[in-house]
């Protein structure tokens, strides 16, 4: 029984913060992503497996810097010194979108690194090109925009209609290796694509038309007997109930605010015919997200309610900490964002955002039209809906009235014969 391990999306470049490590001088949110890459290079190489499948996504910029291509080798060299067949898919992140540019894999391909295959255009690997591993591999790297219309010969005219001629055309390729393959061999499917019926971290549905999506049915053939998926952030079995497993791992971190709440993971699945184990390993030491939000709804003691929509100081060691406020425009002075700072400082780091509420438009009462009212009375509304009430209201209309000559209401309710009973 074969097994592999499966993780995909490291984007291991993803320095989004500006802190640096003294010692090396890499961004310290990349060493979070190369801790979780070193355990699962670790893991490979202590359990012996016999493949491991990397799906796509190794950076997140198509050209990485040469420190990045150097941190992310260095890691497939352990994998090739220690004779472990590697797979790398190339992902959209790793691809350019200029035809005929290199990917980000390249250089692997080009050296000829032993053991190790990067897989830039839809094939079937059989065993002698895994090393001998008794396995089939169909594998589909991301198609680009330019590359399906290029394969079709097609305009981007209609882009609904390209995506679909391309998801026929992929599914009769995969069929027809479905088809030829050796039946006593597992068959792998592995693919750097969105499917239908799959969500994002975020809970947001894949939608048709955004890009090139692989229909339910593909990846869910009873001949396959692992579906080994990247490209979406959110760990997620597609088929929890049937054979194949279909497998999005998720990214070997948190990306960003959207994926605060989820667990990291990669894969270890025990392979053969019609029955396949898998092992969901979660990352450990993965750093912590605090995403909070707040409305006010008072302006006492404002600092002590923006501290309280936060964990103690001590829940917050290392945490990477965003607090949103909304308040009415004119609060604006009354938020501290210094003490919030002083809070949250044992933080990795802390972003407030600022959501000033917008004044709600000025309605009439439904009896009225705005002719028939004078320029005091609509001064008046115009007042109690920016909260002024009482005696500076009763001030400011005086004021106003003598400016233009016009008694306020409440004086022309004193004038008014009625008044007396």
């Amino acid at each position: 029984m074969p097994t592999l391990l499966h993780f995909a999306d490291a984007h291991i470049d993803m320095a989004n913060y500006g802190r640096h490590d003294p010692q090396t001088g890499l961004p310290v949110r990349v060493l979070d992503y190369l801790k979780s890459l070193d355990t699962i290079v670790d893991t490979a190489i202590q359990e012996r497996v016999d493949l491991v499948l990397f799906a796509g996504d190794a950076y997140k910029d198509r050209t990485p810097a040469p420190t990045f291509q150097r941190e992310w080798g260095r890691r497939i060299m352990r994998l090739s010194h220690a004779g472990i067949p590697t797979l790398l898919l190339v992902g959209n992140h790793d691809l350019s979108p200029a035809l005929g540019r290199a990917h980000a894999l390249e250089s692997l391909d080009t050296l000829e690194v032993p053991h190790v295959r990067v897989v830039d255009r839809p094939r079937l690997l059989k065993p002698p090109e895994l090393d001998g591993v008794p396995l089939q591999v169909i594998a589909l790297p991301w198609m680009s925009r330019s590359g399906i219309l290029a394969q079709l010969g097609a305009s981007a005219a209609d882009l609904t209609q390209v995506y679909a001629e391309m998801e026929t055309i992929l599914s009769e390729l995969v069929q027809g290796w479905l088809d030829a393959a050796d039946p006593s061999l597992p068959m792998v499917l592995t693919a750097h694509a969105s499917v239908v019926g799959a969500t994002y971290g975020a809970e947001r549905a894949v939608m048709l038309g955004s890009d090139l999506v692989l229909p339910g049915s593909l990846v869910r053939d009873p001949r396959l007997d692992y579906v080994a998926l990247g490209h979406i952030h959110k760990p997620q079995n597609l088929n929890p109930n049937g054979h194949p497993p279909v497998i999005y791992p998720g990214s070997i971190e948190r990306l960003d605010y959207g994926e605060s709440a989820e667990d990291k993971f990669f894969v270890i699945a025990h392979v053969e015919r019609s029955h396949t184990e898998v092992e969901w390993r979660q990352l450990t030491g993965i750093r912590p997200h605090v995403i909070r939000r707040i409305q006010l709804t008072s302006q006492k003691d404002v600092s002590e309610a923006l501290r309280s929509a936060l964990p103690p100081p001590g829940e917050l060691e290392g945490a990477i900490v965003r607090l949103t406020v909304e308040y009415p425009r004119d609060w604006e002075a009354a938020i501290d964002e210094s003490a919030l700072k002083d809070h949250a400082a044992r933080a990795f780091d802390f972003r407030l955002v600022r959501q000033p509420l917008a004044e709600s438009r000025i309605r009439l009462p439904q009896d009225q039209a705005i002719g028939s009212l004078t320029p005091i009375e609509l001064l008046e509304i115009y007042l109690k809906a920016n909260h002024i009430e009482g005696e500076e209201l009763q001030a400011l209309l005086k004021l106003a009235g003598s400016m233009i000559g016009q008694p306020t209401p409440e004086e022309e309710q004193r004038r008014s014969p009625l008044s007396n009973g």
